[in-house]
């Protein structure tokens, strides 16, 4: 089992992956590193779920495998994975991110609380369960959540269906 990353751990590769930059990167991250550095959840993630914009993956890699290196992380700490479920965000979810790291020229922005609820519905695990209650008891807008899966659904959007049934179980187990 890889060591878990802490929020310290997060901050120190934010600020070592800054360091090496050379030029203006924004990382939009979701998953469990969103958990703990946006919506203060106590957990243990071995990786930072993140899309860079200002740079491509690919391009940023080396930066992501030299910090691994100097911080003794895994390769992969910084990935792109998550971006398998970003289809299902709101059109508008920029206007909800939140910033957990401002560097020189690293900036880290976490998904809301709604969007990190849809894409939990979407995955619908079991160990989502308590970040998805979470969520909803920091106020997520679950009229926005429920619209924006009810569209995808409208779309016939794979895992739809169950995204919804999900959402409703969860619901129905806080009541």
């Amino acid at each position: 089992m890889e060591k878990p990353l802490t929020e310290k751990i997060m901050r120190a590769a934010f600020n070592t992956l800054d360091g090496k930059l050379n030029q203006n990167v924004t990382l939009i991250m979701g998953g469990g590193g969103a958990m703990i550095l946006a919506h203060h959840y106590p957990l243990a993630t071995t990786d930072v779920d993140a899309i860079p914009k200002g740079m491509e993956i690919h391009e940023l890699d080396q930066y992501i495998k030299s910090v691994a290196i100097e911080l003794n992380l895994p390769g992969d700490w910084l990935n792109p994975y998550f971006s398998s479920f970003s289809h299902t965000l709101p059109a508008d979810y920029s206007e909800r991110l939140i910033q957990v790291f401002s560097g020189k020229r690293l900036s880290v922005e976490a998904l809301g609380k709604e969007e990190m609820l849809i894409m939990k519905c979407f995955a619908h695990r079991e160990k989502d369960v308590g970040h998805a209650k979470q969520l909803i008891k920091l106020g997520a807008d679950l009229k926005l959540v429920e619209k924006q899966i009810e569209l995808m659904r409208s779309k016939k959007i794979p895992q739809s269906n169950e995204a919804l049934d999900f959402l409703d179980d969860l619901l129905e187990q806080m009541e």
